[in-house]
């Protein structure tokens, strides 16, 4: 039989059976206090964390805007057109009279060097906010080539994708810069 003697946290033994699994088990549950002891401040430290990030999902909850009555017609009282053409970004803006529904929307913007075929498409998300009569989006377009003319139309929906039933004509807008040397 084995006999277990413990001084300064460490576990003496002495007989038969030393190397047992028995014994293994005695020491884990010997030291079990002295290790909750030193995790101790970890597991505050990780209540503390789970209470923070519980409190800024119910804050979050408890901030989400509620959908409103969606607007009878919506129609573009501004733009679109070219807020920002830069090296990597260009930004289309327009402003809707507010489209109502749910408080996310997203702004699109189907773009590409044919008129007649549009098949690219950029999109941003906005918040509406409910007290405002109008809403602005603004899309940005990363990555386009310099001395390229672009064509595109907007629109607007919901995050869920029911559309605000507004679409713009066709404009366009041409990248500064020339194809290469």
């Amino acid at each position: 039989m084995a006999v277990l003697r413990r001084s300064n946290n460490v576990v003496h033994s002495r007989g038969a059976g030393a190397g047992s699994q028995r014994q293994r088990l005695e020491t884990s549950i010997n030291n079990a206090p002295r290790d909750l002891c030193v995790n101790r401040p970890y597991i505050k430290l990780a209540a503390i964390v789970a209470a923070y990030c519980l409190a800024l999902v119910l804050k979050g909850v408890a901030q989400l805007s509620p959908s409103t009555e969606r607007a009878a017609k919506v129609r573009i009282t501004e733009g679109p057109a070219v807020e920002l053409n830069r090296d990597n970004l260009t930004m289309i803006r327009w402003v809707v009279n507010n489209p109502g529904g749910s408080p996310v929307h997203y702004g699109i913007v189907h773009y590409g060097t044919d008129p007649n075929r549009l098949n690219q498409v950029a999109k941003s998300p906005i918040r509406l906010n409910p007290n405002h009569p109008n809403t602005v989006f603004r899309v940005r377009i990363y990555d386009l080539r310099p001395g390229t003319t672009y064509y595109y139309t907007v629109q607007s929906a919901e995050a869920n994708g029911t559309d605000d039933r507004v679409k713009s004509g066709i404009d366009h807008f041409t990248i500064a810069g020339s194809l290469g040397p």
